[in-house]
Order: C-alpha cells, then sequence, then structure tokens
C-alpha cells in the first residue's frame, strides 16, 4: 500500500505536531512547506502555557511529554495585578491545582523540530495557493500535488482559500509589544508569571519568559493604522505608575488583532483542511496554541485511524464546533477585557 503524501502550509508549533504525530504513526511522506529560510529567521513569540485537556493531550500524542516537562516552568503560572497609580498589588494568584506550566514558544518549538525526520521541513518553500484535489502552488511558482493538503500557516492563511473566502477581520484592539531583558525593577513586578494593571479601557500586561526575558503588552481600542511613538503612547498612560511606564518604553512593536468571523465553517473539501489559526483565528487569550496543537493532534490520529478522506472529514466534524465555542468565549474576552472607549486613538 502507498503511503500518501501529505503536505503541511507551515512550521509553526501545529504544522510540526501534525507532522510529528503522523510520522509517529508511519507516515513517512510527510512534508512540512515554510517559507521562512531557516528555523532561527525571527524570533518566535512569547510564552505559552499548555493545558491539560488540550496542549498536554497533544504533546503526549507526540511522544515528547517528558521533554517538555523539563522544559516547563511551573513558576511561570503565577498571576499578578497591580493598581495602575501606585503599582501595589492588589490580586496574587499563585501556582496550584490547575496545572498549566510555561514555555517559550521558541523551545517548545525547538523541542517538535527536534523530534522530525531529518529533511522533513522544507525551508525557503512556501505554498502560495492550494486547490481542491490536494493541488498546490509555491512561491517560486513551482506546482505538486498531494494526497493532503493542511493548512498550517497561520492567520493570513494561504491554503484556507481552497475551503473558505473568509478573511481576518480588525478587532479594534492594538497591542503595543515591548521587551525587556534583566531589568529588576521590571522582574520584581512582573514575578515569576504574569502582571496585569488596567484603568479606564487601557490596559497592561507583562510576562515572564526564560532568561529574565520580559514581554509586554499595552492594550487599547485604536485605529488599525495607529502606529504611536514612544512619546504619545506614554502620553496616553498619563496618571500610570512611572515603574509600570517604564514596560512602555524601548523599540514598539505594533500588533493590531484580527480574527477570523465567527462562525467560521466550510464544507469538507477533498484533498484540503485546515487547523490552528488558519481555521479559527481568534483573540490571543491563552487558547489559540493549545488549540492548534490539539487540532494537529486530533487530525494526525484520525488519519491514522480511518485514512486520509475519512479521517479529516471524523477530524473537521470534532474541530469546528470547538473552535466556535472558542472564538466566541475569546471574543466575549476581549471585549470584558479591552471594553470599548469614548475615545480612540
Amino acid at each position: 500500500m502507498t503511503t500518501p503524501r501529505i503536505a503541511i502550509a507551515g512550521a509553526g508549533i501545529g504544522g510540526l505536531t501534525c507532522a510529528r504525530v503522523l510520522q509517529l504513526h508511519g507516515f513517512e511522506n510527510v512534508t512540512v512547506f515554510e517559507r521562512e529560510s531557516s528555523p532561527n529567521a525571527r524570533q518566535q513569540g512569547g510564552t505559552i502555557d499548555l493545558h491539560g485537556d488540550s496542549g498536554q493531550v497533544a504533546i503526549r500524542a507526540a511522544g515528547l511529554y517528558d521533554e517538555w516537562r523539563a522544559l516547563a516552568r511551573d513558576e511561570g503560572q503565577e498571576q499578578r495585578k497591580v493598581d495602575h497609580a501606585t503599582a501595589a498589588l492588589i490580586e496574587h494568584e499563585l501556582p496550584e491545582g490547575d496545572f498549566r506550566p510555561e514555555i517559550d514558544r521558541g523551545q517548545l518549538r525547538d523541542l517538535l523540530l527536534g523530534s522530525l525526520t531529518p529533511g522533513t521541513v522544507s525551508w525557503g518553500l512556501g505554498v502560495a495557493s492550494a486547490a481542491p484535489g490536494g493541488h498546490v502552488t509555491f512561491l517560486d511558482g513551482s506546482t505538486a500535488t498531494f494526497d493532503l493538503v493542511i493548512g498550517a500557516d497561520g492567520a493570513w492563511s494561504r491554503v484556507r482559500q481552497a475551503v473558505s473566502p473568509a478573511t481576518p477581520e480588525y478587532t479594534g484592539v492594538m497591542f503595543v509589544e515591548t521587551r525587556h531583558d534583566n531589568d529588576e525593577r521590571l522582574l520584581d513586578l512582573t514575578g515569576q508569571g504574569t502582571m496585569v494593571a488596567d484603568h479606564e479601557g487601557l490596559m497592561l500586561w507583562a510576562q515572564r519568559n526564560s532568561g529574565n526575558h520580559i514581554r509586554a503588552y499595552a492594550c487599547m481600542r485604536a485605529r488599525e493604522d495607529w502606529k504611536p511613538s514612544n512619546a504619545e503612547l506614554l502620553d496616553l498612560y498619563t496618571g500610570w505608575h512611572p515603574d509600570l511606564a517604564a514596560f512602555l518604553t524601548g523599540e514598539l512593536i505594533h500588533r493590531p488583532l484580527y480574527a477570523l468571523p465567527v462562525p467560521h465553517t466550510w464544507e469538507h473539501t477533498p484533498g484540503v483542511t485546515l487547523l490552528g489559526d488558519a481555521a479559527h483565528l481568534m483573540p490571543p487569550l491563552g487558547v489559540g496554541a493549545n488549540l492548534a496543537m490539539e487540532d494537529a493532534a486530533e487530525l494526525a490520529l484520525a488519519i491514522a485511524e480511518h485514512g486520509v478522506r475519512d479521517g479529516v472529514r471524523t477530524y473537521e466534524s470534532v474541530m469546528l464546533p470547538r473552535a466556535i465555542d472558542a472564538q466566541e468565549r475569546t471574543n466575549a474576552g476581549l471585549q470584558d477585557m479591552v471594553p470599548e472607549r469614548p475615545i480612540r486613538v
């Protein structure tokens, strides 16, 4: 029996998880196509807490649970809320009960990459488009046909157009990211996990990553094209404690938040399916990465049990309703977190 040819667009944690689980079940004719030139072409984002009922299930299916535990930070579950004007601690939650250790996204991606058969990822060859029947056109103009094309290529998926006309829409919320290393004042405020502060529609949160690295995010309602300078951002946060304002200094990375319409569904399309943000882009409230890994493992296991055609149908019948529920919850959560303000910037 010929092993199915499976193409996975995107070497993020979803695509890599899917490739790993497929290979564990004997599907060696799997290739991950990634437009970036190498694993180190760009930084891989902040820290991820793997949930017991989703991300951790997937990491077990990938046979990497022990390796993940060796890297994961239990102390990263600490949650701190401080007063915006005084920086005084007003809420404090230490790790207990709900077990969701943190791991840097880059560390998790490297773990998954290292588990794959050498040569699985084709670097520098991104997917430009896909079509029903498993037909792929690459960014260099070349084409190929596979038994299955899996779109794990994120928010602006090129594969999505093969099954759905939907495109991401701006949520009205802007994140402005800053990064800080070995700053004792900011490390003390952040604690071992996440710190938040909010006031009148403005929010600030900071997350400790490994190696005394902090990623901070100023959150507000804003125009999609708003790109504040440091002075403009600090002016917006006038009245906040100087120690909190210090998180807003340095290089600013502007991140308007997008989401797919809800519900986002499609008719089963032979030879093509989606997972992760390509299938259900939603506000980044701690769910997306876990869902991407859960999608990936479930898709691979369904293919292993039922074959490509029936496996994809089985996967989609479970994934799509779950995704709609998560999209609705995160959209509501974003509205609660950053409510509408009378004045928009």
